[in-house]
This record gives structure tokens, sequence and C-alpha cells, in this order.
């Protein structure tokens, strides 16, 4: 390797402000991961365009960042609407000639159908919040990537696209196919100075998941439920948003990062005998 190719490595100038100067679209940013990402983010000098479905969060999330010396700019749009989705775009880039970070972070399990009762409707809804989103912001805001010289795509989904999941084949599907998405733009924009990079969350607390509330009287068995040893927080998500989001991963693009504690590693899913259902904390250790 010559000097010259090593020189490509891009500078980073300040450790504390990893995305000083960078305007940042974080989708479902009011609240769980996605709040701490922009928080997180905010924190690190990016000034974050969140999207969310829920007023009083994204507002909260917006005045959070702002209270605390950050800059943010909340709004509110349903990302499975093509039409709302383009508004949004329109509106930042009205403001901002590119942005230079994208995280497509909403995504959902509920309501959950079983697949022997689920129906081409609980399809549709399926794909529509966890994969059809992801087209749509990811569209929107492309072209403006690539006109100002590229940037970071970070894609949340789960570990369940990642590994068997018993609970909803279909959900399981779309978030294997976000996963493949990710894979897949990463080689096509690489030359344009994109990279894409995706997040497989497990075990973390957030209000669509709670685990506290489902854990009473069992807590001491997390040693025994995640390799790490604990509950995941939106933080632990954030933290490595950030690194895919920043320089620290300039040469990373194409991957899937697993942040579930070691789950998928460890296994994940066990049929429970006694509750006639798969589950990925069972009670009876």
């Amino acid at each position: 390797m010559t000097d010259d190719l090593s020189s490509n490595v891009p500078p980073i100038e300040d450790w504390n402000r990893l995305l000083d100067g960078r305007v940042a679209v974080v989708t479902g940013g009011g609240g769980g991961i996605g709040r701490a990402i922009s928080e997180l983010f905010a924190r690190h000098g990016a000034h974050v365009e969140l999207i969310d479905i829920d007023p009083d969060s994204a507002r909260a999330t917006e005045a959070e960042i702002l209270g605390a010396g950050g800059s943010a700019r909340a709004h509110i749009a349903d990302v499975t609407d093509f039409a709302a989705v383009s508004e949004v775009a329109a509106a930042v880039l009205a403001e901002h000639p590119a942005i230079q970070v994208l995280v497509n972070n909403v995504g959902d399990y509920r309501p959950l159908h079983r697949f022997r009762e689920s129906s081409p409707e609980s399809w549709t809804a399926m794909y529509d919040i966890n994969l059809f989103h992801m087209f749509a912001v990811t569209r929107v805001f492309l072209e403006s990537m690539i006109d100002g010289g590229g940037g970071s795509i970070v894609n949340v989904h789960s570990v369940e696209g990642m590994r068997g999941y018993p609970g909803d084949p279909v959900y399981g599907a779309m978030k294997a196919a976000a996963a493949a998405f990710t894979t897949d733009l990463a080689v096509g924009m690489g030359r344009h100075g994109i990279r894409v990079n995706g997040i497989g969350p497990d075990l973390t607390q957030t209000a669509q998941v709670d685990y506290i509330g489902t854990s009473v009287g069992h807590e001491h068995l997390w040693e025994a439920w995640a390799p790490v040893g604990r509950l995941g927080r939106p933080e632990d998500q954030a933290r490595v948003a950030l690194f895919l989001a920043s320089d620290l991963s300039a040469f990373v693009t194409g991957h899937n990062v697993p942040v579930d504690g070691g789950t998928r590693a460890g296994g994940g899913w066990f049929w429970s005998p006694a509750e006639r259902r798969f589950v990925n904390r069972p009670k009876g250790l």
C-alpha cells in the first residue's frame, strides 16, 4: 500500500463531535431507539431532522435536544405514506442542499399475526412498516446524498431477520429483506461515497417491547437469556449507529451488525414444552 492510498482515510478532528456539521435524518426519531439516536447524534454535532408519527414524542425529543444546546427539527409524518415522506424531504432539502446521514429506524412487529391466522392485509401491514418505508425514505433522500458527495445510511431492522424467527415468518422475512436491501444498496452506492450498513437489535427495552414488565420475578435469568448478562437499552443501539454514521467506520459498508447482547450467537429461540410455544427467555432454568 502506498502513502497516496492511505491518505484517503478521512481524518477525525474532534473525537467528541464525530458528526460535527452534518445533517442527519432519523425516522421514528421521537421515541425508543430513534430518540436515543437523535439525542446522541445531536451531542456529536449533527443537526437532526427527526421524523415521527407521534407529535408529542417528536416535539419532546426536539425540545430535549434544543435544551441541551443541540440542533434539531421535528417533522410529523407517517413514513409509510410516500407523499408524506416526499413532503418532509422537500422541507429538509429546502434548508439543507444535502444530508450526510440517514437512519431508517422505523419498524414494528405489531399487530402480531401468527402465520396460520394471517391474511394479505396483515402481510401488507408488515411490509409497509418494516420495508416499504425504508425504500421510500431512502429514495427521496438518496440523490441529495449523491450530489452532496456521499454519506452514511444506517438501516435499523432486527436480529430476527438474521436468524430463524418462529413467531411471525412474515415479519422475519421483511427484516431479512431489509438486511439484504442494506447489503445490495451498499454495493451500488459505494462509488458515490455512500456507505450503507444495518443494525439488528434484540432484547432492547422500549415502549414497543417491554422486557422489564414481562420479566418480573425472573430478573436473575438475564445471565442465561443474553450472553452479555443484561437487558439492552436504546443507548446501546444508538452507540453502534453513531459508529456506523461517523468516520469511525469509514471502511465499513454492506454489513448488518447484530446488536443483541449475543443472542444470535447464543441460539436465541427455544421450544417450551410447558408453554407449547417458542420462547426467547425460558423461565424454567
